[in-house]
Order: C-alpha cells, then structure tokens, then sequence
C-alpha cells in the first residue's frame, strides 16, 4: 500500500464539474492499493496516517509537534492506482502491482471506514472515476508512506 500524505490548508475533488469532496485544514491523501494487500496493511497505514505529527503546535513552533487527530483535522481520501505505476521499462506505464479494480475497492473502502473511526471528517473522491483533485499545499509538505504485505 502506498499513500502519498499532504499537509494542506484545504482540498477538494471534483468529478464531471461537480464538488463532491471538500476539506479544510488537514491532510490530502492519495492511495495506492498493491494486489498483495490486506487489512493488515490498512490498519498500519490508517494510524500511521492519523498519528504523524505533521503540524505546528499553537503557539507557532515552526517543529511539527501535533497530528491530525490531535487539531481535529479533515481528510480528503482519493483512490490513485498510478502510484503503482512502474515505469523502468519502454515508455508506458505498467500497472502489474496494482489490485484488481474490485479488490482495490474493497480495500480503498475499508481503509476509509478505517479513517472515519477516529472521528475526524473524512471526504472522498469517486473510485475508478476520472478526478480532478485541488490541493493547497500548506508548506508544501508531501510525504510518500508505503507499507509491502508480509
């Protein structure tokens, strides 16, 4: 499972000119599923995702001190096969890791369910539709969090 984690001010996901996922303050999360994951996966990648410390505490220390949980952030989850994408070879991608379109489903799915346990506002795309995703990065802070079946 890889995720792609950004730190922003806001985000929002559009499909066929329509909003239909939209957050402030919090993180920007674009998920990757690998034929080879299970729940185990999730479950790491989710608190991972909930616990980094990733933001300034309020009294304006530049260090990142608190996590998304501890300043009540939102998330924007959005389903991204390409970041499996293998591109050592010829000039098109081969997405040979990716899961199956029903299982990556599944599985994107679940991890949401995941997220929304903590409480936190929890927003979407629309899996296997064609987005377009606006990101205001805060910093910019981007980091690739990736954890491989057992």
């Amino acid at each position: 499972m890889r995720v792609v984690i950004q730190r922003v001010k806001s985000s929002q996901v559009t499909v066929g000119g329509e909003i239909i996922g939209k957050i402030g303050r919090g993180l920007n999360l674009l998920v990757g599923i690998a034929e080879t994951d299970t729940e185990v996966e999730l479950d790491w990648m989710a608190r991972k995702c909930l616990e980094l410390r990733l933001f300034p505490d309020e009294q304006g220390d530049e260090r990142w001190q608190k996590s998304v949980q501890e300043i009540a952030g939102e998330l924007l989850v959005i389903s991204q096969f390409t970041l499996y994408g293998d591109c050592r070879k010829g000039r098109r991608p081969s997405f040979d890791r990716s899961a199956a379109p029903q299982l990556a489903e599944d599985l994107y799915n679940s991890f949401v369910i995941k997220l929304r346990t903590s409480g936190l506002r929890v927003e979407t795309g629309q899996f296997g539709a064609m987005m377009q995703v606006a990101i205001d990065n805060d910093g910019p802070v981007t980091l690739l969090l990736e954890r491989e079946a057992n």
